[in-house]
């Protein structure tokens, strides 16, 4: 990687981890491309070199969310790494419980820029739909891999929108009881 190519990474970085603050903080209204701008401490010209309007910036920051996503995703996976049936799935239980506060903020956030926009949320779909072939892929029965991986993402949702997410004890029980369900179907299957 050339030096003019970090330099272009990391100031789409900087705009990036810019708009999510102020997505985070001032909700999705609040974004513009001037604010954007303003936060990242760059010209709105050298924004619109990286993300020429706000869709395209939104765009973008969905994109890394799901980057970000995969990446952790991918050091769960290697970790889990078994060979056995569920192994995808397992990771993708631990991730999704280790997620980092600041990215269910961001998640929440875009679900108001899908109001604006609705039709940024087929971004959104085609990588749940990427996630549902990799969990009926996994080895196990399809009914269960598909059980687990909405429960997983509705667990996801839970936390994001505050809808009365398990807490302590009852959160750690509520992961184990997944993880179960991926090791009891190798059995029976």
């Amino acid at each position: 990687m050339n030096t003019e190519t970090v330099y272009t990474t990391s100031k789409r970085r900087l705009i990036l981890t810019a708009a999510s603050r102020i997505m985070n903080t001032q909700g999705a209204a609040r974004l513009t491309l001037e604010a954007v701008a303003a936060e990242a401490g760059v010209s709105k010209g050298g924004l619109l070199y990286h993300f020429p309007s706000k869709e395209a910036l939104v765009i973008g920051m969905l994109n890394q969310l799901v980057e970000d996503f995969n990446i952790r995703l991918e050091a769960h996976l290697t970790a889990e790494a078994s060979g056995q049936p569920g192994d995808w799935l397992r990771a993708y239980i631990r991730m999704t419980f280790a997620l980092p506060p600041e990215e269910l903020e961001l998640s929440a956030a875009l679900t108001a820029a899908f109001a604006i926009d609705p039709a940024l949320l087929e971004h959104v779909r085609q990588h749940f739909a990427a996630w549902h072939e990799q969990a009926i892929a996994d080895g196990l029965p399809a009914e269960m891999a598909t059980v687990v991986r909405l429960a997983v993402d509705g667990f996801w949702m839970a936390q994001f929108l505050g809808l009365a997410p398990p807490q302590g004890d009852l959160r750690d029980g509520v992961m184990q009881a997944m993880l179960r369900l991926t090791e009891s179907s190798v059995k029976e299957g």
